[in-house]
């Protein structure tokens, strides 16, 4: 390959899916998803990239059954608790980006202890946007900016994109270069909206369970072959 992404998106979808093709529960769909994390993460890292970062779960996923919602959360309850030993083994960083408020506080320690142990690592950065919503962190970004300048911490003249992008969830992260969606629907469902704004974007037709090395090496075969100019002509 010519290039590889330095930062990938994923919108994993299609769990659901998934598990109705095989006559299954929803839930197991996700179970079968949250295994598939830990294969993509490794593969991304063996492959080059450096940043990965997954649509986990969106700001509207709480207007699902309440059923649905808390086997997801034991999912990732249990993601937390066996995924330390690999996360340092490999030298990963991880941060979780999105809403706290909402999510219950024993998850939530769980999320900041590895936040701080893993804070170190510098071999590669693995994002997880949970209760996060594009628009939502627009907003939220807005307001610490509003609060800043009240605070004089900040004049109106330092007030551009840069500084907006670093009062965003993902700060002084550089902006994904690709993004992977899976299950075949083409559109970014409120995730990322500014970062995304020159991502290269790759709708693969997998569903998410069924996604695996040789799905993300397609994925950056394609992206390696693209022009990416930002607005530029090539001489």
């Amino acid at each position: 390959m010519q290039k590889v992404p330095y930062h990938i998106a994923i919108i994993m979808d299609g769990n659901g899916r998934w598990a109705k093709k095989r006559l299954l529960p929803r839930t197991i769909g996700h179970r079968e998803g949250v295994r598939r994390v830990k294969e993509i993460v490794l593969e991304a890292k063996k492959l080059g990239v450096k940043i990965l970062t997954i649509f986990a779960f969106s700001t509207e996923n709480w207007n699902r059954p309440k059923k649905e919602i808390n086997h997801l959360f034991s999912y990732l309850d249990d993601f937390l608790d066996t995924y330390q030993k690999e996360l340092m083994k490999e030298g990963i960083k991880l941060n979780v980006i999105g809403r706290r408020d909402r999510i219950n506080k024993p998850v939530l320690k769980k999320i900041e202890k590895l936040e701080l142990s893993t804070k170190k690592n510098k071999d590669f950065i693995f994002n997880i946007a949970l209760d996060y919503g594009g628009k939502w962190d627009i907003v939220n970004a807005a307001k610490k900016i509003i609060t800043d300048y009240q605070q004089k911490k900040i004049i109106l003249g330092d007030i551009n994109e840069k500084l907006f992008s670093a009062y965003l969830s993902l700060g002084d992260i550089p902006d994904p270069d690709l993004l992977i969606r899976t299950s075949g629907d083409q559109r970014i469902s409120n995730f990322l909206i500014w970062n995304l704004a020159y991502s290269e974007l790759y709708f693969a037709p997998t569903l998410w369970p069924d996604f695996d090395k040789k799905h993300l090496l397609r994925a950056i075969e394609d992206y390696s072959q693209r022009d990416r100019r930002f607005g530029r002509i090539d001489e």
